[in-house]
């Protein structure tokens, strides 16, 4: 056996099968075998793979082992003159296996090798060549030197950014994600160490195989696409504790004490410091907008008392007391912030009306509350009615400008159908087109675009591979998606890389998946264009649905001396009422079925009812059921869970 690839899986089902899909490609005409290790994932990535991918061997271990462990069982089980640790998240080219063999084959000193890699962008990745993470390369990384410099030889050595991206060079450190071993190297230097559960084991297998004397070699000469540069979330505090932590370890393991403790104060300091950047930013980009909000309609709310204060109630001397500008107007802001949220207008695209209908409810929620205090406490209603003008119209003002600067996520009422071209043969074309309709339910346009000059404009293409940039400038093309049936991986890294100065997203539909394959994220769906894609899972649906939740828990509480009589389980009925009110279940979700594992739909909470309690048939296959948790999922309104709810009143207790 020439070549062993191990995969270790966690999670990433569909990642997983466009990545199996290009390594069974890869692997025609050389003696290779593929070997899965997966870390107990609960999203049916092992029924998929095992189902598509006969040929390959699996390993389903019952907990999460971690990356080292998991890779070394497949090392333990691999019989290849090579080993090559390969993540699921990425796509090899149909000759990446072939050359990087015959690289090897002509360095005998080479006992470590990594590729050219590409985000899902088409843009490189610098964590494809690597330096020694010493205390000194680490000072540069962490306090943004190197990033300022990549290309210096003093601060950038942590990526090398010095060395040409597409020239082969002798490296210190291998990417993990691609990682290929020759098995003779790894006798002497060791597996990798266990001591790492995630991040750090690839420098240090890395560094032990050059202290054994042999090279590691950074070979551009063919690339893979991975789509960690997204999939990490690398501004996470979990990700900096997680991979600094790692840096700790290795330093330990391999620099003086002296040394190791310099390191170890560096990267802690990092922690701190990345944790700190990492909320603030996360904060900022949540609250700058209710922040502004919340600054405008005090100091204007507080112009107007003044002005109302001075001119109209206390012309000759007097003032409101200090109450209403300490306790009161601050309520005031509050209780409109916090309707304008509930009302949706925080959500993007910005919607005017949304904001409106807030400030509203909350100024008839703080004249109510108003009429019902003592006099003392009731300062003035027209404060009360100027101030919200003056919010609607500072919001309104604070928006406009907003829009007019263009801010991406600030545009007012703007919903962006987006428009796309599909890339490949025409059978395979139309399914991936069907998909995306299912999927994304109402795209701008959708261009076929075939793989050749033969078809050209004919059987309702627009245009060829070849004429894609023009097509994505002509048709203002929002994203490309390849259909890797019928394209090899090196066209479409080829197409990516070309094309990744244009502001255009890419995706992969693999063969007959329901999946198509996005540049965004492993840990999510939301860029993967799945039949099961919803509306559930907007935002405004799911906070539309706790709000019911609360409410009908609240009505059907009041109402329970009466509807207690009425209801077959009278128990279960007030329990059930307990648990929507306090979020523990929803008065309506999905049915299970033994299929539910396949269907990934938007998780929602355990409902009481389900769809199918809508209709009166109660006796439903499980494909059947599936379509109408699909439907309820990709159609939400809370007036079919109303129904659902008034329609089995008496089953409340179930």
């Amino acid at each position: 056996m020439k070549l062993s690839i191990i995969i270790v899986n966690y999670n990433v089902k569909y990642f997983l099968e466009q990545c199996l899909h290009s390594v069974r490609k890869a692997c025609q005409g050389i003696q290779a075998e593929v070997i899965i290790i997966d870390n107990n994932s609960v999203d049916g990535s092992m029924a998929m793979a095992e189902e598509k991918f006969p040929e390959f061997r699996f390993v389903a271990n019952k907990e999460n082992l971690g990356f080292s462990r998991a890779n070394n069982q497949g090392i333990k089980l691999a019989s290849g003159e090579f080993i090559l640790l390969l993540n699921p998240d990425t796509v090899v080219e149909d000759d990446t296996f072939s050359k990087i063999i015959r690289f090897m084959d002509e360095h005998p000193d080479a006992g470590g090798l990594g590729v050219k890699m590409v985000d899902g962008k088409g843009k490189f990745l610098p964590e494809s060549k690597r330096g020694l993470p010493t205390p000194i390369v680490a000072f540069y990384k962490v306090f943004g030197l190197s990033k300022i410099f990549p290309k210096s030889r003093v601060f950038g050595r942590y990526h090398l950014g010095f060395l040409d991206k597409d020239v082969t060079n002798e490296v210190e450190i291998l990417s993990g994600a691609f990682m290929l071993l020759r098995k003779k190297v790894l006798d002497q230097t060791g597996l990798l160490d266990e001591t790492f559960f995630m991040y750090g084991e690839d420098i240090d297998l890395s560094y032990r195989i050059i202290k054994a004397g042999y090279k590691n070699y950074y070979f551009p000469g063919t690339r893979i696409i991975h789509y960690k540069g997204e999939s990490t979330k690398k501004s996470s505090i979990n990700y900096v504790v997680i991979f600094y932590k790692a840096m700790i370890i290795f330093a330990r393991k391999h620099f003086s004490h002296k040394n190791a403790r310099i390191f170890s104060i560096l990267i802690n300091i990092a922690i701190y410091f990345r944790a700190f950047v990492a909320i603030l930013n996360r904060f900022f980009k949540r609250a700058i907008i209710p922040l502004l909000d919340a600054g405008l309609l005090f100091a204007g709310t507080i112009a107007i008392k003044n002005y109302w204060e001075r001119i109209v109630v206390f012309p000759e001397g007097g003032s409101y007391p200090i109450e209403l500008v300490s306790v009161a107007i601050p309520l005031y802001v509050l209780i409109w912030l916090m309707s304008v949220y509930l009302s949706g207008g925080y959500d993007k695209p910005i919607r005017l009306p949304k904001i409106f209908q807030g400030l509203f409810i909350g100024t008839i929620i703080i004249l109510t509350v108003y009429a019902l205090l003592p006099e003392e406490y009731r300062f003035s209603r027209a404060l009360i009615v100027f101030g919200a003008l003056w919010g609607f119209i500072s919001m309104m003002g604070l928006r406009f400008l907003l829009h007019l600067l263009k801010l991406k996520n600030y545009r007012i009422g703007v919903k962006h159908n987006k428009r796309f071209a599909i890339i490949g043969e025409k059978t395979e074309v139309d399914r991936v087109t069907e998909l995306l309709r299912k999927a994304d339910m109402n795209p701008g346009f959708i261009g076929q675009v075939a793989v050749d000059n033969s078809e050209g404009k004919s059987g309702g293409f627009i245009g060829n591979i070849e004429q894609l940039k023009d097509i994505i400038n002509i048709y203002r093309i929002d994203e490309v998606i390849f259909c890797a049936r019928d394209l090899p991986a090196q066209i479409i890294i080829d197409k990516m890389s070309e094309l990744n100065t244009v502001q255009v997203e890419f995706k992969i539909a693999p063969p007959e998946s329901l999946s198509i394959i996005g540049s965004k994220s492993i840990n999510t769906s939301r860029d993967i264009y799945i039949v099961e894609l919803d509306s559930i899972s907007k935002i405004n649906n799911r906070r539309s649905k706790r709000f019911m939740d609360i409410l009908v828990s609240i009505v059907l509480l009041a109402f329970s001396p009466l509807l207690i009589w009425i209801m077959k389980k009278p128990f279960g009925y007030l329990k059930n009422v307990i648990l929507a009110f306090f979020g523990r279940k929803s008065w309506v979700g999905y049915r299970p079925t033994e299929n539910s594992h396949i269907h990934k739909l938007p998780p929602i909470k355990p409902g009481v009812l389900d769809p199918t309690n809508i209709l009166t048939n109660k006796n439903f296959d499980a494909d059947t059921i599936d379509r109408l948790n699909l439907l309820y999922a990709r159609d939400y309104k809370i007036i079919n869970d109303l129904n659902i709810i008034i329609k089995n009143l008496r089953n409340l207790g179930k």
